[in-house]
């Protein structure tokens, strides 16, 4: 039985493909609202200055197999949950160091997210770009597995309308709200 929780040691780190260089300071696409757990349509170009959008692959349920069965050969894409639980659990240290908000991403509809965003008990929305209206918009890096479009994993701050700062690739991804945290300390607003 896989543990959606932990990661294994010989997780293969993707490399830099430049899928994301043309992000840093890119605006935001006006009147684009995705579908968020809360139940509520979120506008990433109105979001509160110093949003986090922490932008994933798939998330797996516990007890239920892997999307595809070489999921953990795919570099990048195992950690999505583990990845979720540093924000949650550094969610009040990234607000309290700047940020206005955090939010989950992936093309997942939102009915599976809401089961994750419930199990975790998460203090946050995640948002479902399941149409990839967002992720065309901004030519976001993707993949394919077992039929599916989905993101790379990466980071993007929210400020102004634009994209402050891209974090891309993310790695190891259990570590990461803790990177977001630092760099949030280290250049306050």
């Amino acid at each position: 039985m896989i543990d959606p929780y932990t990661l294994p040691d010989d997780l293969p780190a993707p490399v830099d493909d430049g899928a994301a260089d043309h992000l840093q300071g890119a605006r935001l696409p006006p009147g684009l609202a995705l579908p968020a757990t809360d139940g509520s349509e979120v506008e990433l170009a109105a979001a509160p200055d110093r949003t986090v959008v922490y932008a994933y692959p798939w998330t797996g349920r516990p007890g239920e197999p892997l999307l595809a069965g070489d999921w953990d050969l795919i570099p990048g894409a195992r950690g999505c949950t583990p990845e979720t639980c540093g924000f949650r659990d550094h969610h009040a240290e990234l607000l309290e160091a700047g940020a206005r908000g955090v939010l989950g991403l992936s093309t997942q509809d939102t009915e599976y997210q809401r089961e994750l965003a419930e199990r975790l008990a998460l203090p946050f929305a995640i948002l479902s770009d399941e149409r990839l209206v967002l992720t065309r918009a901004l030519a976001l890096p993707t993949f394919e597995a077992a039929g599916e479009t989905l993101l790379k994993r990466l980071t993007l701050m929210l400020r102004d309308g634009r994209i402050e700062r891209v974090w891309y690739p993310v790695f190891p991804p259990d570590r990461h709200a803790g990177e977001v945290l630092a760099w949030l300390r280290a250049n306050p607003a």
